[in-house]
């Protein structure tokens, strides 16, 4: 069944369980299907709203439309799945991508999902932006570096095969296309395959996908293609998430399935198991796990709240200025 489509004009601010904008007057286009739960039906056109001092702990990027209206990329699906779109054939299982980390960048720039409207920012600890340190040979993310919406890896859910529970996030996705995207950027992402993460205990699945637009996605429709037309990619992509954290002094990440990418079937049962533990979530039918849900668009949703308020969340925020000077690690 074909889903249905969003579609606005541009304007105000825009919510997401998200990403960050490289410019504040980049238009982005992106057809979403719709959920049940959602008020939307048409195509939606948005841009980027940044607020505060790009470099620095206040800044904050929400998203934009024409009717001033607030609605949140993790409310964006259609029946079965998140934002899923019609295959073009039996080989192509798109979704959408909300891109954070650009490839080749070190800042480590995330969905705050514990913030009003999802803004996308860049991590802190103990007062300190974060960056991820470079994993000899490589500069900074090895990929486009992002999340589906409309999912949640629930901290209370154990899972089957690994024993573990949630990491508390939306489900990361790693683009391995070739074009270098903006963070912000929502992609259209052809699934490939899936890693069984583990951080510290935690269920941290990341999903292998390439840009639906990139000249090689016609070439790549499974896991093993990969491994066949780019060999090293896949087992740098382990060895980066292994050791990544090392340099801050964590432990090595593990790794269900002995560090095995499981297949392109195995990787969308997994984004529809976390698909449904968002729409308890935001049912709330569950506990929330500190996640913010406040949203303008989903309509059965008691976390529900108008557009004018939605309005004030970002005005309070700090007005956009200048970027300060980046940090060395972020070089």
């Amino acid at each position: 069944m074909q889903p249905m489509k969003l579609r606005y004009s541009l304007g105000c601010w825009v919510t997401l369980f998200g990403s960050f904008s490289a410019s504040r007057n980049k238009v982005v286009t992106q057809a979403a299907a719709v959920p049940h739960l959602c008020c939307f039906r048409k195509t939606m056109h948005y841009q980027t709203e940044e607020r505060g001092h790009p470099n620095s702990p206040d800044y904050r990027i929400y998203f934009t439309n024409s009717h001033c209206f607030f609605f949140c990329f993790f409310c964006q699906q259609d029946n079965d799945v998140p934002a899923k779109k019609p295959k073009k054939n039996e080989s192509e299982v798109l979704f959408n991508m909300v891109v954070e980390v650009p490839r080749w960048s070190n800042a480590k720039m995330e969905i705050a999902t514990k913030e009003p409207l999802n803004p996308i920012k860049q991590d802190v600890k103990k007062g300190k932006l974060r960056y991820v340190a470079n994993i000899f040979p490589h500069k900074g993310y090895i990929w486009n570096y992002g999340a589906i919406p409309q999912t949640w890896e629930d901290p209370n859910h154990t899972d089957k095969e690994t024993r573990c529970c949630g990491d508390n996030d939306p489900i990361d996705v790693c683009d391995i296309g070739t074009q270098v995207c903006f963070p912000g950027q929502v992609i259209q992402v052809k699934v490939l395959g899936i890693l069984a993460m583990i951080d510290e205990g935690e269920m941290d699945w990341k999903v292998i996908a390439i840009n639906a637009k990139d000249p090689d996605a016609k070439n790549l429709n499974s896991i093993d293609d990969v491994f066949k037309s780019r060999p090293g990619h896949l087992e740098a992509t382990v060895d980066w998430f292994r050791k990544y954290k090392v340099p801050d002094g964590k432990p090595e990440n593990q790794f269900g399935f002995n560090g095995q990418f499981k297949d392109k079937d195995f990787a969308v049962e997994v984004i529809k198991s976390t698909h449904e533990h968002w729409r308890a979530l935001m049912q709330k039918q569950i506990n929330s796990g500190g996640i913010e849900c406040k949203n303008v668009s989903c309509c059965e949703s008691p976390f529900k709240f108008s557009a004018d308020e939605a309005r004030d969340v970002v005005q309070l925020a700090p007005a956009f200025g200048g970027a300060y000077p980046l940090s060395p690690e972020g070089k």
